[in-house]
């Protein structure tokens, strides 16, 4: 059940989180599944990246950007439970084959997002130990220990509080453009920018509730990033309850008055 979207305040955060739950435990094997994909992926980029710290700092940070369409699985499992049909892991597999060109180039986006913060975090790493051939294989072949030394010296400091603000807005960013933007593609056939559009009038409409979630978003995803095995259960908890704050944001329905009938 959803309520009127003029009527969402802070207080459906809680729910949305408890109806995630709910759905894990009415799908756990298909729910978990993408949970240990994401835990997998995590183990895969701590290992890679042990030892080189700019690579780990970007990477175990920038994957999580994705994360919106990366959950497109859980969100059709969700969608399957509310109508009362099947939810298996073929179902949320299905959900990709049938994905439309908006969805896939949104996941792209996502994706060179992404892979642009990587890029980011090493010319932070490497403004940080200074210029020449030696900086160059410091930030390239520094440790864990050698990139926590390099942020402890003043210079380092303060580049790792710009590091903080750009991932932060970079964060913000993905989460107003997202946040019902992959749902919607989803569910209905309209046009990326329709969506991206739609996603970011939810953010101004509902600044409070928004940025109440997002903050939740970011504790979980922090608690998970600690433990890495918390992946598992974090990931579709927060998949599953990202469906249901998209019901309670938009409604159920046809497309957004003026949205074409089909994705470009």
């Amino acid at each position: 059940m959803t309520v009127s979207p003029g009527t969402v305040g802070p207080a459906q955060v809680a729910r949305w989180l408890a109806r995630g739950a709910r759905d894990l435990g009415r799908a756990p094997l298909a729910s978990l599944a993408h949970g240990l994909v994401f835990t997998i992926v995590a183990l895969a980029i701590l290992g890679i990246g042990w030892n080189h710290g700019w690579l780990l700092a970007g990477a175990f940070t920038g994957f999580v950007l994705p994360a919106p369409a990366l959950a497109t699985g859980l969100y059709e499992l969700s969608r399957r439970l509310e109508r009362g049909d099947s939810a298996t892991l073929r179902d949320a597999i299905g959900a990709w084959r049938a994905a439309s060109p908006a969805l896939l180039r949104f996941g792209a986006l996502l994706a060179v997002i992404g892979t642009a913060w990587v890029g980011f975090c090493w010319l932070v790493v490497r403004a940080s130990v200074g210029s020449g051939a030696a900086a160059a294989g410091a930030s390239s072949v520094g440790g864990v220990d050698a990139l926590l030394h390099l942020f402890a010296h003043e210079r380092g400091a303060a580049l790792f509080v710009a590091w903080l603000v750009a991932g932060g807005l970079v964060a913000a960013i993905v989460f107003a453009i997202g946040v019902v933007s992959v749902p919607m593609l989803l569910e209905r056939r309209v046009t990326l920018r329709d969506a991206v559009l739609a996603s970011v009038r939810v953010v101004g409409e509902h600044p409070v509730t928004m940025a109440l979630w997002a903050a939740v978003i970011m504790a979980a995803t922090l608690a998970a990033a600690l433990s890495v095995v918390g992946w598992v259960l974090v990931v579709p908890v927060l998949g599953h309850a990202s469906w249901h704050a998209y019901r309670d944001l938009v409604g159920e329905g046809a497309p957004p008055a003026g949205t074409p009938s089909a994705a470009r």
